[in-house]
């Protein structure tokens, strides 16, 4: 089991409950991770990302000593968001289940 990604896991579910985002859909891929979430526009979807960002990285290197030779930080500042408009989510969120496949 990848304890780190099961932990992320953990603190993006309880950061996006702290903030009234609801997660659809979520893979963790080794360099990388999908989120298909609701984000309230009054708060921002780029602060959604930037919190999670910031407080992964701070909580996951000080958990796991093998993180903390990654300097500065764990994440780049880059993100892709898009918003789904008419799509189907559930052609979304298979795309995303579907990711550890490819």
């Amino acid at each position: 089991m990848d304890w780190v990604a099961t932990r992320l896991e953990e603190i993006i579910r309880s950061t996006a409950a702290e903030k009234q985002v609801e997660i659809i859909e979520m893979e963790i891929m080794p360099d990388h991770v999908h989120l298909l979430c609701e984000v309230n526009p009054q708060y921002g979807v780029h602060l959604f990302v930037r919190l999670i960002k910031g407080r992964s990285s701070r909580l996951l290197r000080q958990e796991f000593q093998s993180l903390r030779t990654r300097l500065p930080t764990l994440w780049t500042n880059a993100y892709f968001i898009s918003t789904v408009g008419g799509a189907p989510l559930e052609i979304i969120k298979q795309y995303i289940e579907n990711q550890k496949n490819a």
